[in-house]
């Protein structure tokens, strides 16, 4: 059967991607961090069910699985562990530790898909790609300066462009997949 939910995971990502840049700017040194617990763990948990489902079954065609599936599975257990992490009180150095790498795939993942021209809008997609990666790089040294308040705009304006990219690519593959899966009827109903 097939079955196509990107528009699903983009819109789950431009969320998380909002709330980790009010958590960028606003969170990291406020003293109730339990407030950013709920965003973190349904950004997290929806990645991770979505990702870990596309690595599993290839739902769409071709190296689409990867680029989507692998790189949601790594976002969505960052966000799993990080709304754990802060429910327990532990530190989030490992999990920034862990956002490197995970922002390396993803920055690699961004250029190829320049490099291979995949999606609709290659362009777009790969910058979105990049920028998250970016993201990810940076989480540590964040935590690292995170009394420099500049250093975190800088991360959370670099985070809402992320997700303002992903938020212009998500909502225009709604509107798109609305009308070209209008007439798709299940296997068992044909």
């Amino acid at each position: 059967m097939f079955i196509d939910y990107i528009t699903l995971m983009l819109i789950n990502m431009v969320a998380g991607l909002f709330i980790l840049a009010d958590y960028v700017y606003r969170g990291l040194d406020n003293p109730h961090q339990k407030q950013w617990i709920p965003g973190f763990g349904i950004t997290g948990a929806i990645a991770l069910t979505t990702g870990l489902h596309m690595i599993f079954t290839w739902p769409v065609r071709s190296s689409f699985n990867i680029a989507f599936g692998e790189t949601t599975v790594l976002f969505g257990i960052l966000f799993v562990t990080a709304a754990i992490a802060l429910s327990l009180g532990w530190e989030l150095l490992t999990v920034a530790i862990y956002a490197f790498f995970a922002g390396l795939v993803a920055i690699v993942v961004g250029i190829r898909i320049l490099n291979l021209n995949m999606t609709q809008q290659p362009l777009l997609s790969g910058i979105g790609f990049i920028l998250t990666g970016l993201a990810g790089i940076c989480a540590a040294p964040t935590l690292y300066w995170k009394t420099n308040r500049t250093w975190r705009l800088i991360g959370a304006v670099v985070l809402i462009v992320a997700a303002l990219i992903w938020a212009f690519t998500g909502y225009l593959a709604y509107w798109n997949h609305l009308e070209s899966f209008q007439k798709w009827v299940p296997a068992p109903m044909r």
